[in-house]
């Protein structure tokens, strides 16, 4: 069979290879995508665990700086509960600005902070013990 005149087309051939070549890019592609993901969620723990940090020494320098008091006040007047000078389990929650991806339960002498959607990552805040600073643990899950 012949072609009509001035109509071209792509022959199967042509096709099967275009659709050859783009099965192996996105047979690249994917595995990269799903490593991005799981870096940016494990990186998101991190920072997590960078804002405890950086709350519990804002609020000991307050406790310093206010004379040693039970509670701290923060700038915007939340009042922050310490123990041996930092902020104690039950407080650390309230001592920083946002954690809206991560739920927080405290049980004791800790609390831990577990992320609301996708894998299982949990960041732990240990409470200072005396002459000491606290402790901030990071799982090592599917994050």
């Amino acid at each position: 069979m012949r072609a009509a005149r001035g109509q071209r087309g792509f022959s199967l051939t042509e096709i099967v290879v275009v659709c050859m070549i783009l099965a192996i890019l996105a047979a690249f592609a994917v595995p990269r995508l799903a490593a991005i993901e799981s870096d940016k969620r494990a990186e998101s723990r991190t920072e997590l665990a960078r804002m405890i940090r950086s709350a519990a020494a804002m609020s000991h320098a307050l406790w310093l700086a206010q004379n040693r008091p039970v509670n701290v006040v923060m700038d915007d007047g939340r009042f922050i509960a310490m123990v041996n000078g930092y902020p104690s389990a039950a407080a650390i929650d309230d001592a920083l600005e946002d954690f809206s991806d991560y739920s927080y339960t405290e049980a004791g002498e800790s609390g831990t902070f577990t992320r609301i959607k996708g894998p299982a990552c949990s960041v732990t805040y240990h409470q200072a013990p005396e002459n000491g600073v606290p402790t901030i643990s990071m799982t090592d899950g599917m994050c």
